[in-house]
């Protein structure tokens, strides 16, 4: 899957050729995915989103709804390509991940406002609290969603420091879930290259 800096309908493959690409392609996708995911804790994934990501996510529901026309490959790339890092920022699915529904409907209405609560932190400069739901509201009064769409802005300095090999804690500062981790270094050095 060829990577162009901009996912347009023109950049995007034929059904018949995804198919083709995808039998022999998606171990290597994956891979890539599963590098750009980060715990934090035992029940919040962060998995950090590129452009090869969601590229192969509107291939993806492209193929399984079977969508051809250009209306509907537009709306794909409308709802997918926002999530694609611009050069300043990580953009990233955060997954609160409870296994067992129950404990999952209790936690939800426990960690309401926790994807305001998470960070990243560069070596040497303040936290940067993520910006979330950008899209729309994922919590009500009640419970907040298992799902949520973040960004971490960077400024110049901080992504310089992160290109230059600065280490970097993924963290959250919620009062019920207080949490953080160092990104791994073959992770951060995944997410640098999404920095200009």
């Amino acid at each position: 899957m060829k990577t162009t800096g901009k996912i347009t309908r023109d950049s995007l493959m034929t059904l018949e050729a995804y198919s083709k690409y995808r039998k022999t392609h998606l171990p290597e996708i994956m891979a890539h995915r599963k590098l750009r995911s980060v715990h934090l804790g035992e029940h919040i994934n962060l998995q950090f989103e590129s452009e090869l990501t969601m590229r192969y996510q509107i291939q993806e529901m492209l193929r399984v709804e079977k969508i051809f026309e250009e209306e509907g490959i537009d709306q794909e790339i409308e709802s997918y390509a926002p999530l694609v890092p611009d050069g300043s920022n990580w953009k990233a699915t955060m997954l609160i991940e409870y296994p067992d529904i129950h404990e999952r409907k209790r936690e939800l209405a426990r960690l309401i406002g926790v994807e305001d609560r998470l960070f990243v932190e560069a070596e040497g400069y303040a936290r940067v609290y993520a910006i979330a739901d950008e899209d729309m509201d994922r919590e009500n009064e009640v419970k907040t969603s298992a799902v949520h769409f973040v960004r971490f802005e960077l400024t110049p300095a901080m992504c310089a420091a992160v290109k230059a090999g600065a280490a970097v804690k993924l963290g959250c500062d919620h009062t019920n879930y207080p949490a953080h981790v160092e990104i791994a270094a073959d992770t951060l050095a995944s997410l640098a290259g999404d920095l200009k």
